[in-house]
C-alpha cells in the first residue's frame, strides 16, 4: 500500500496542500487544472498510505484535522524546497520565465499598475502575465496569486507578506458647477450643510477623517450617494452631484483641467499605505522577485510625484490657488 505513491507522492501532496489552503476540492481543481474528482482522490490514496484521516469531509463542510495540519505544514516545506530545486536546475531563479498572475485594486492599477504591466511584459517576453482587479483583501493562497497590490491604513492579521511601497491620501473636491449653486464650505462643520459623495471600501471607512496634520476630525457626511469604486464617486462629482472624498490619484486629471476644484484644500484624509503583497518571501522565482523590483523601482516615485502636484494646488495659507485657463484667465 505505501507503495502506490512513490511516483505520485508530490503530486498528491500538492493536491493536499491545495485543498487546505483553499478551503475546498472545487478551488483547489481549478488551480490544478483537474476535475474535483481527481483531486478528492489523490487525498484519499495519501490518507490511505498514511493511515490517517487528514480531512473530515461531509455533504457541507470540510475541516483539517490535527494530523492534517501538521502533515499540510511539512507538505509546504517539502514542496518549497522541491521547487527551488527544481527553479536552481532549470534557471528559473535566474530567468523570468512562466506565468505571473497579479491582482490590484481597479482604479489604483488603471493609473500606476497597468503601465508597469506593460513594461514588465517588455522587459520579459518568456513570462505571460495574468492581470486582474479586486476591491477588497485577496486570498492569494486560493486564488493562486503571485503577487498583489493594494491600499489599506491597516492591514488584516496575516501570513501574507507585505512590503509598503508608499501612501496615498483623499482630498475634497466638488465641480465648480455644484459650488456656484450651493457655495463653497468654508469650515468642516460646513460639510453637513452639502451633500457628499461617499467611497466606501476596505481602504475607507464610511465617516470621513479628515486631518489639517495637527488635528483629525471624524464627520459622518450624508448625501445621494454610496460608491465602493473611485470611478462612479468621481463621474457623480464631475456632474455636479455634491462634494467627494476621493484619492488624489483618482481626481488628478480633474484637478488640472479644472473639472474638479480642490474643497477645503487644508483638509485631507490620513494617509493610506500602497503595499505589495505575496503568499511568502521564501524562494521567489526569478518572474516574481523581477516584478517586485520593478514595483519598488517605479511606484514610490509615480507616487510621490503625484503627491507633489497635489501640494501645488494648495497656497501656504491653505486655500486652493487659482489656476490659470488656456486663454490666461484666472479661474
Amino acid at each position: 500500500m505505501r507503495k502506490n505513491l512513490d511516483y505520485g507522492l508530490l503530486h498528491a501532496m500538492t493536491a493536499f496542500v491545495r485543498v487546505v489552503d483553499a478551503g475546498s476540492f472545487t478551488a483547489a481543481s481549478t488551480q490544478m487544472e483537474l476535475t474535483t474528482a481527481q483531486v478528492s482522490r489523490l487525498v484519499s490514496e495519501l490518507e490511505n498510505r498514511l493511515q490517517t484521516k487528514l480531512l473530515q469531509r461531509t455533504t457541507r463542510r470540510m475541516s483539517v484535522t490535527t494530523a492534517g495540519e501538521r502533515y499540510a505544514n511539512q507538505c509546504r516545506t517539502i514542496l518549497e524546497l522541491v521547487t527551488e530545486a527544481e527553479n536552481e536546475a532549470s534557471g528559473a531563479r535566474i530567468q523570468p520565465t512562466g506565468r505571473l498572475r497579479v491582482l490590484c485594486m481597479a482604479s489604483f492599477g488603471d493609473r500606476y499598475v497597468a503601465p508597469l504591466v506593460a513594461k514588465y511584459c517588455s522587459m520579459y517576453p518568456a513570462v505571460s502575465v495574468e492581470y486582474s482587479t479586486a476591491q477588497y483583501v485577496p486570498d492569494l493562497l486560493a486564488e493562486g496569486v503571485d503577487v498583489s497590490v493594494y491600499l489599506t491604513q491597516r492591514l488584516p492579521d496575516s501570513s501574507i507578506v507585505a512590503q509598503r511601497l508608499g501612501a496615498v491620501h483623499g482630498v475634497l473636491c466638488a465641480a465648480p458647477d455644484y459650488l456656484a449653486r450651493h457655495g463653497a464650505p468654508k469650515t468642516i462643520s460646513d460639510l453637513a450643510a452639502h451633500a457628499c459623495l461617499r467611497l466606501v471600501n476596505p481602504s475607507t471607512t464610511l465617516d470621513w477623517q479628515l486631518t489639517d496634520g495637527r488635528t483629525t476630525h471624524s464627520i459622518q457626511p450624508a448625501g445621494p450617494l454610496v460608491g465602493d469604486h473611485p470611478e462612479v464617486v468621481r463621474r457623480a462629482a464631475c456632474s455636479g452631484l455634491g462634494i467627494a472624498l476621493l484619492p488624489g490619484f483618482a481626481v488628478l486629471d480633474e484637478l488640472r483641467r479644472g473639472d474638479l476644484v480642490h474643497v477645503l484644500p487644508q483638509w485631507r484624509s490620513p494617509d493610506v499605505g500602497v503595499y505589495v503583497l505575496m503568499p511568502s518571501r521564501k524562494f521567489l522565482e526569478a518572474k516574481t522577485r523581477a516584478w517586485i523590483e520593478l514595483l519598488k523601482a517605479e511606484l514610490p516615485l509615480a507616487l510621490e510625484r503625484d503627491a507633489v502636484f497635489i501640494n501645488t494646488l494648495v497656497k501656504p495659507d491653505g486655500k486652493p490657488k487659482r489656476r490659470r485657463s488656456a486663454g490666461g484667465v484666472r479661474r
